[in-house]
C-alpha cells in the first residue's frame, strides 16, 4: 500500500505564494471593462482590499474573494488558515463578516477524508467569526485549493480604505513578518515543530481584534498584509494616497528563522514577482542586510493589518492593541515625498 499524499507535496507554491505576481496581475486587470454604478464606493480600479457597494445612504456590502494551495500537510489547520485569511479583508476595510461561502478544488482521486477535514477547519473559522456559512461550490483539480468568498457590512461612514492615509500617519504592524519564507522551509523540511507551530498558530488567527483596535482609535487607513508582501501592499496605500513612506527596520516585528532561512537562499517563487515589481518604488539604505530586505518583499499568509494611525493618536492605538493582547510595532511613518525609503533605524 502507498502512502498518503501529504497536502504540501500536492502543489507547486504554498498560500499566498501561489498567488499572480502584482505585475502580471495588473496587466491583465488593466484591460478589463470598467463598470459604472453610483452605488460602488469601492471598485476593482482602486486595488483595495475588497468592493464596497453602497446599499443607502448608511449601509454597505463588502465583497471579498480569497483561495490558495496549502502551505501545511494538517487539513484541519489549513481550512483555518484558509478561511481566517479570506475574513481578513473584511476586517482590513474596518467592517463585519456576515455570510461565506466555501471556494473548493480537490482530486477526486485523493483521500475524501482530507477534504472533509479541510471544510471543518474552515467552517469553524467561519463561526469563530460570528459569519454564517451558506454553502459553495467545489471542481475535480489536480492541486487541492481552498477559500472563501466572504460578504461582510459597515456604515458607510464608517469604511476604512488604503486611499485616505495623511501625511505624518504611523504605520502600525499587527503581525509578524517572514511567514512565507517559513512555509517554503516546511515544504523542503528546513526545521522543526517548535519553529512552525508558533507561525501556523499567528497565521490562523483572525485580525478582527486588530480591526475592532482601529475602528476605536479612528485610523485613517488600513490593509492587511497578504501576497504582495509589507513593501507590496504599503506601496498600493502610499499611491493610493498620493504619499510615501519611511520604514524603520529595526522596528519590524520578524519570525528569527525567517531571517536564517533568507541568509540561506530558501525564498518563496513570490518574492522574487514582488522584488521585481518594486525594485523602482523602493530604496534600502546601504546597511540594510539583504536577508532582511527579503523579508520585506515575502508573500505573506494571513498577515497583520499595516494600519495608518495619525500620530496624536498613536498613544490610544498602542493600549487598544495591548488590551487586546496582540502583537504589534511602530514601524514606520507616511511622508509627503513620494517612493518608500527604509531605514535600518
Amino acid at each position: 500500500m502507498t502512502a498518503e499524499k501529504k497536502l504540501t507535496q500536492m502543489v507547486r507554491s504554498a498560500g499566498c505564494s501561489a498567488k499572480w505576481g502584482p505585475r502580471d496581475l495588473a496587466n491583465v486587470v488593466n484591460q478589463m471593462p470598467s463598470f459604472a454604478d453610483n452605488h460602488v464606493l469601492v471598485g476593482m480600479q482602486q486595488y483595495d482590499d475588497a468592493g464596497v457597494y453602497c446599499l443607502d445612504a448608511h449601509r454597505t456590502l463588502i465583497q471579498t474573494v480569497d483561495f490558495f494551495t496549502p502551505m501545511v500537510d494538517d487539513p484541519y489547520l489549513f481550512g483555518q488558515i484558509a478561511a481566517a485569511n479570506a475574513l481578513s479583508d473584511i476586517y482590513a476595510m474596518g467592517a463585519r463578516p456576515i455570510t461565506a461561502m466555501n471556494i473548493v478544488c480537490f482530486p477526486l482521486c485523493e483521500n475524501h477524508d482530507l477534504l472533509q477535514q479541510i471544510l471543518i477547519g474552515g467552517a469553524d473559522k467561519v463561526k469563530e467569526a460570528g459569519c454564517v456559512l451558506l454553502g459553495g461550490h467545489t471542481v475535480d483539480d489536480l492541486e487541492p485549493k481552498y477559500g472563501l468568498a466572504v460578504t461582510g457590512s459597515a456604515n458607510v461612514q464608517r469604511i476604512i480604505r488604503n486611499s485616505t492615509a495623511q501625511c505624518g500617519d504611523l504605520l502600525f504592524l499587527t503581525k509578524r513578518l517572514g511567514n512565507g519564507i517559513i512555509n517554503t522551509g516546511y515544504k523542503l523540511g528546513d526545521g522543526n515543530l517548535d519553529i512552525w507551530q508558533p507561525v501556523w498558530q499567528e497565521m490562523a488567527s483572525l485580525n478582527r481584534e486588530a480591526s475592532l483596535a482601529m475602528q476605536k482609535a479612528k485610523a485613517h487607513a488600513a490593509t492587511d498584509i497578504t501576497g504582495f508582501g509589507l513593501l507590496g501592499h504599503l506601496q498600493e496605500l502610499c499611491a493610493a494616497s498620493g504619499l510615501g513612506a519611511e520604514i524603520w527596520a529595526g522596528q519590524v516585528p520578524i519570525w528569527p528563522f525567517a531571517l536564517q532561512l533568507a541568509k540561506d537562499g530558501v525564498l518563496p517563487r513570490g518574492l522574487a514577482q514582488n522584488k521585481a515589481y518594486l525594485q523602482n518604488a523602493v530604496q534600502f539604505a546601504a546597511d540594510v542586510p539583504e536577508a532582511l530586505q527579503d523579508i520585506f518583499y515575502d508573500p505573506q499568509t494571513n498577515g497583520g493589518l499595516l494600519i495608518a494611525v495619525p500620530k496624536c493618536r498613536g498613544p490610544q492605538m498602542e493600549v487598544f492593541l495591548e488590551s487586546a493582547g496582540l502583537p504589534f510595532a511602530i514601524i514606520g511613518i507616511l511622508k509627503e515625498e513620494p517612493g518608500i525609503v527604509v531605514l535600518k533605524e
